[in-house]
């Protein structure tokens, strides 16, 4: 079940100690009573979407097999489409949930919490409405740097039932908090690769390795930690190769344990790493088709042409501040 996180052991043991120590006077009473009320008033209530446990899927049906399949594809995707691939070798060996957390459910961990509620959908990106099909093969094709799947395949069909069931109880329209990757603010100054890389020395090396190469399993057909760069990571047509959106991602999700209440790399931090890790090599992807109305891109998309001044160089690596600023100074003439 989902639930609102809420200070209750608080309130338990705060009453708990009222009683012990007797209170008798009644203004005094009510007056620890109200202090109590006032605190859990001004806490923050975690009103975030969290994806269903893969416990939850009901296997004993066909369609909770299907969609336990859907969720096995999105966990180890090397393991049936990956090089060494059981069923199919499309991929390059990363896993879906590499870049979406936990299958999917983790809050600010780039989860499908509002895909089937809001596609089919127009994307700027791809020039005109996509489906969640179509979603998915971009991730295939960009992010696992590989081949798309036909819709009809049973790994597609399995792949849709699972983020079908994660949307279930979200009305159509509806984007439920923490379904997208966070976005940092603004700095006024452009990310740094070279202090980037000790932030990656520091915080990330240990399990991506120095080379950005990951670590593989046993077998060697599955990454327990993804490449981050090199021939076998994702291609620069990626939503994480745009560095707001891994910094945002990495903000809120590493190093390994983090989460979005206590993070532990400061923003400038996060540019940073995201900077390094994005000036690393890694596969290219033609992009010729995207942004025919370059007006859409984002501020750090990092390929041109650009409908501003500003230069490739600063749309990848920023300071980003002042190209809002400038569009923003635009959209008012």
């Amino acid at each position: 079940m989902r639930k609102h996180w809420v200070p209750i052991m608080l309130v338990i043991i705060l009453v708990m100690v009222i009683v012990m120590e007797g209170i008798e006077n009644y203004q005094k009473r009510r007056a620890t009573l109200q202090q109590i009320a006032t605190y859990i008033a001004a806490e923050p209530v975690d009103t975030v979407w969290r994806g269903w446990n893969k416990c939850q899927i009901k296997i004993s049906t066909d369609s909770g097999q299907l969609i336990w399949y859907g969720h096995e594809l999105i966990a180890n995707t090397a393991y049936y489409l990956g090089p060494k691939g059981i069923v199919a070798h499309t991929t390059n060996g990363m896993n879906c949930q590499n870049c979406h957390l936990d299958g999917g459910t983790i809050p600010y961990g780039n989860n499908f919490g509002k895909v089937y509620a809001t596609y089919p959908q127009f994307r700027a990106r791809n020039n005109g409405i996509q489906s969640i099909y179509d979603r998915v093969n971009d991730c295939f094709e960009r992010s696992l740097n590989g081949k798309p799947l036909d819709s009809s395949t049973h790994e597609m069909q399995a792949i849709y039932a699972y983020i079908q069931w994660l949307g279930s109880d979200i009305p159509k329209g509806m984007v439920r908090g923490g379904t997208s990757i966070a976005k940092l603010k603004y700095s006024a100054v452009a990310a740094n690769p070279v202090a980037g890389k000790k932030v990656y020395i520091a915080n990330c090396q240990s399990c991506h390795g120095a080379n950005g190469q990951g670590q593989l399993n046993g077998d060697g057909n599955v990454y327990v930690y993804p490449p981050l760069w090199g021939a076998n990571s994702y291609n620069d047509g990626a939503g994480l190769y745009r560095i707001g959106s891994f910094a945002g991602f990495v903000k809120n999700n590493m190093p390994f344990g983090t989460d979005y209440h206590n993070p532990k790399l400061t923003d400038q931090a996060a540019w940073d790493v995201a900077a390094f890790v994005n000036s690393q090599p890694r596969p290219h992807k033609d992009q010729t088709k995207d942004w025919k109305n370059i007006a859409k891109k984002p501020i750090d998309f990092p390929f041109g042409p650009y409908n501003d001044t500003f230069t490739e160089q600063q749309h990848k690596y920023g300071p980003f501040a002042a190209i809002k600023n400038a569009q923003l100074a635009t959209n008012k003439n």
